[in-house]
């Protein structure tokens, strides 16, 4: 009889672990996922109730997809893990003493502490650009691109002075990543073969679609033959683009570059920014408490299980994490990094609790895709390098795979189909924020 009441103390004592995670992406949901039904009780914080497929998030801006299609609600995404709590805060602090995380003045305390919150646009000390050259890292940032673009067309439409449409119609793009690419091969589909035959004022030869990258070429991270390829099939679709260019000033209505050939100046009402990233507020705060070390990113530089330095309760996950490969070089902000990450932490902390140990993270790099149009696309997958129909099939493939939610895979199986067979696009809604003609 006493032995099993003591068993049953045991029980009462051994409460679950708390572990919590601050940020609901790729990175913080995947922990969260492969922690259900675990030991732990795990607390998601994330200042939204829905996590984003950014990759897609430039359909958005582009209207291929609208914003319901690339989000989904935490709680849908894990219904049934009766130890996952989540809340709709904002963190703003941390007390690594007392190990409490402070959100909206609500305090969480926690065992094991799991930082995932996310990077933000980058302007290189040009903070102020950010009014004329939104970013495309939010759900907000796409629809205010979709605006800034649908409305362009509009207002050229009204346009007489031949000049000021030409402003009008001359959309700019700076960034040759995967981010300004996918971006620009969409934008020129809208353009060019959506919205063929439906202005009066202009055609499709009168719109400029310009993309503008620092480096030598696009797609740096890829194969040079690849980036070549990514290129003609840009232009093919009727983008130009210019490589080995810095922007210098960016306005209102134009944009400034130099170049080995001098300074030019583009007169465009509409600039998308692509150009960097940079950690959020969280990260800074989080390296401050624990004096880690960040990089130029300002994301912070962890172990190999991806723990703190001299902080062995406390981790850095996804595109805020310096975590350096077999290369000595820093792993991509990529999806597949952060899934893959957040999964490594989930079974670390399962393994910690019984007394076991993991060994430390190794990214699996399947490969890179980049998607410029209809039937276009470059892959990059280990030793393996091709473009064109195969790549985008594929593309096409992998991006369902990974999307969460049946009810979202099938809604974008249904409406790429649609988009291919017909160019039409859903989401072509231009949406004020104060409407003072609701009524008309």
């Amino acid at each position: 009889m006493f032995t099993a009441n003591t068993d049953i103390n045991k029980e009462i004592v051994m409460e679950k672990k708390k572990a919590v995670i601050v940020g609901g992406g790729f990175a913080g949901l995947s922990a969260a996922w492969e922690l259900r039904n675990s030991n732990y009780q795990v607390t998601l914080l994330d200042k939204r109730n829905f996590s984003l497929f950014q990759p897609l998030l430039y359909q958005v801006a582009t209207t291929s997809l609208t914003e319901t299609d690339v989000s989904f609600t935490l709680r849908n995404a894990i219904t049934g893990a009766k130890n996952i709590s989540i809340f709709n805060v904002e963190v703003t602090d941390f007390n690594l003493e007392k190990k409490q995380v402070i959100a909206n003045k609500e305090i969480f305390d926690y065992d094991t502490l799991i930082v995932s919150s996310g990077v933000t646009h980058n302007y290189f000390g040009n903070q102020h650009w950010a009014e004329f050259a939104p970013g495309l890292k939010t759900l907000e940032n796409a629809l205010e691109i979709r605006n800034k673009i649908l409305l362009a067309f509009e207002r050229a439409e009204l346009e007489k002075d031949i000049e000021k449409k030409k402003t009008l119609l001359r959309f700019i793009i700076i960034g040759g990543g995967a981010t300004g690419v996918e971006l620009a091969g969409s934008l020129c589909e809208l353009a060019h073969s959506t919205l063929r035959n439906e202005f009066h004022n202009f055609t499709s030869n009168d719109i400029e679609i310009i993309l503008i990258e620092g480096s030598e070429r696009i797609l740096s991270t890829y194969d040079p033959s690849l980036s070549k390829k990514a290129q003609l099939q840009l232009e093919k679709l009727g983008a130009k683009v210019i490589p080995r260019s810095r922007v210098i000033d960016i306005q209102n209505d134009l944009v400034r570059i130099s170049s080995e050939f001098g300074e030019k100046t583009f007169y465009t009402n509409t600039v998308i920014w692509a150009a960097g990233m940079k950690a959020t507020a969280i990260a800074f705060k989080i390296a401050e408490k624990t004096a880690a070390k960040q990089d130029g990113q300002g994301r912070v530089l962890v172990n190999s299980d991806l723990s703190i330095p001299n902080y062995p309760d406390i981790f850095v996950l996804g595109d805020i994490a310096n975590v350096i490969d077999l290369n000595n070089q820093p792993l991509p902000g990529i999806a597949p990094v952060a899934m893959q990450e957040g999964k490594y932490i989930g079974k670390l902390l399962k393994n910690k609790i019984n007394g076991m140990k993991m060994k430390p993270f190794k990214y699996n790099d399947k490969g890179n895709m980049a998607v410029i149009g209809k039937n276009a696309a470059v892959a990059e997958l280990k030793s393996f390098k091709f473009s064109g129909y195969p790549a985008w099939l594929l593309w096409v493939a992998v991006h369902i795979w990974y999307l969460v939610g049946y009810d979202n895979k099938l809604m974008i199986m249904i409406k790429w189909a649609w988009t291919y067979w017909t160019s039409k696009r859903s989401g072509r809604l231009i949406l004020h924020e104060k409407d003072s003609h609701a009524d008309s």
